[in-house]
């Protein structure tokens, strides 16, 4: 039997007693080198991924939110008890430095969606006349390099744009924000997801920033939410990839 783990946290003892787990489980509390780790029990070898588990996974991470800043995993995280613990002792250090940069925080998303065409703007018509004149005059091969022109062209006019919208959005929030992490996709409708870790006494003023930016670019249309314990910021089921192999 494995054991499905929720969350790492710190500080003080978390409430599980209420709590029900993956699969209908009762939540548990295992204390290794003064952190606590949140489980339940599980039988197999893959978690299925179904809303009502989800949301059970979330649940129970959120509880500890209330109160402090955990260390989440990532859903359907299965170890042994013998590799959390040998994990948890081999990585203490970087576990407490961990702790350090989300202490008092908490994960907000962004994602901004725009359209092309108008990141573009509008190619003037004698432009694209001429365009048309060249391809005639100089045949269908002409044409070809001509589109693959103004398709390079166009990439890198929407990368900068994109570019321009990251570097916007992180001015405008400066000194609120304690980390971030964004992601450009600029030839595609949903051009930038950003994460923000955000102080909680910082929470106010973060979200009457963005509102004052989304009535400044009414060019995009904003997705915001939050706020979610630092899934982004933790990173420990990779570490538990990377050092023990575990799924």
């Amino acid at each position: 039997m494995k054991l499905y783990v929720y969350c790492v946290a710190t500080d003080t003892r978390p409430v599980v007693e209420s709590l029900v787990g993956i699969s209908g489980c009762k939540v548990g509390l295992m204390n290794a080198d003064s952190l606590w780790v949140l489980f339940s029990e599980f039988e197999g070898a893959a978690v299925p991924v179904t809303r009502e588990n989800i949301l059970r996974h979330e649940a129970v991470v959120r509880s500890v939110l209330d109160n402090t800043t955990p260390l989440p995993f990532r859903f359907g995280t299965l170890v042994t008890e013998e590799q959390l613990r040998n994990y948890i002792s081999a990585r203490s250090d970087a576990l407490a430095a961990k702790f350090r940069a989300v202490n008092g925080c908490v994960e907000m998303s962004v994602k901004a969606i725009w359209q092309k065409s108008a990141a573009l703007g509008h190619q003037p018509d004698s432009e694209t006349e001429k365009h048309r004149d060249t391809a005639r005059l100089k045949g269908a091969g002409a044409a070809f390099l001509v589109a693959k022109q103004r398709e390079i062209l166009g990439d890198k006019a929407l990368s900068e744009s994109a570019k321009e919208v990251a570097s916007w959005l992180s001015h405008l929030l400066g000194t609120l924000i304690r980390a971030e992490h964004t992601t450009l996709r600029p030839n595609e409708k949903l051009v930038l997801a950003a994460a923000h870790l955000v102080e909680r006494g910082c929470l106010g003023r973060y979200k009457e920033e963005l509102k004052r930016g989304r009535d400044a670019r009414p060019e995009l249309h904003f997705l915001i939410s939050g706020p979610w314990p630092p899934y982004t910021f933790a990173n420990i089921d990779l570490e538990f990839k990377t050092h023990f192999g575990v799924s």
